[in-house]
């Protein structure tokens, strides 16, 4: 037959043979090549640890932004202030586009503090903090695994005290994507642009899918500030 006559020709190139050979062996490592690595394992806490460094307050700021609020039976936006200082303390409030204060609240290290009557839009404690460009896990956040993904994406888990997961995502070491899940499997996330030359976030939108509610915060202006009086982390008091 055809190809049994070939197989055998006697007077087959042993050159010709050993050049296919190669041929085959460089096109199979190629292939190797291009399949994708998969994730690499690395310590979750030393990331964890070396994403809050990157992220530390390094003063005092106020930050002004345009936000936007939906949810069922609810639509409403307007201008709001971050007033922020080391090491851990920040205070947002949200205006109305008539100049109403609507949502006040402060948080100081991972106390969140919202006066009685003020509706509780605000997003988790750990997702507030990211909304702000800070990494923050908190108390009760116990690492979990964390993996990189080629030089500079990585990802990091933390199992929650009483149940849950938190899972962010970072890119260079700065937070970009993170959810949380309690013990129901509810999710809440929040979304961050952070350029890499940038100290705060452009852009933060939270997600709170159980209660279908989404806030998004656009920034506007940053000014370096001195130090706030104290009564300013305790909003109504």
């Amino acid at each position: 037959m055809t190809l049994t006559s070939y197989s055998h020709r006697s007077d087959a190139s042993p050159v010709r043979t050993t050049l296919f050979g190669l041929w085959m062996l460089a096109v199979l490592a190629g292939c190797g090549g291009a399949a994708a690595a998969p994730d690499r394992p690395v310590d979750a806490g030393e990331l964890g640890q070396q994403a809050e460094r990157a992220s530390e307050l390094d003063g005092s700021y106020r930050l002004v932004f345009t936000w936007s609020l939906n949810e069922p039976g609810m639509r409403v936006s307007g201008r709001g202030v971050a007033r922020i200082e080391s090491p851990y303390r920040a205070r947002l409030d949200l205006f109305a586009s008539n100049g109403e204060r609507i949502v006040a609240a402060a948080l100081v290290n991972d106390e969140l503090r919202i006066p009685e009557g003020m509706p509780n839009v605000i997003p988790a404690t750990p997702l507030l903090w990211a909304s702000l460009g800070v990494f923050r896990p908190g108390q009760g956040m116990a690492p979990a695994g964390a993996s990189l993904e080629g030089s500079e994406r990585s990802t990091i888990r933390y199992r929650v005290a009483g149940g849950g997961e938190l899972e962010a995502r970072l890119q260079s070491r700065k937070l970009t994507h993170m959810e949380l899940r309690d013990a129901n499997g509810v999710r809440q996330e929040i979304r961050v642009t952070l350029p890499p030359d940038e100290r705060f976030p452009r852009e933060a939108l939270y997600r709170h899918h159980g209660e279908v509610r989404e806030l998004r915060m656009t920034l506007e202006e940053i000014e370096h500030v001195e130090t706030y009086p104290s009564d300013v982390w305790t909003p109504g008091g």
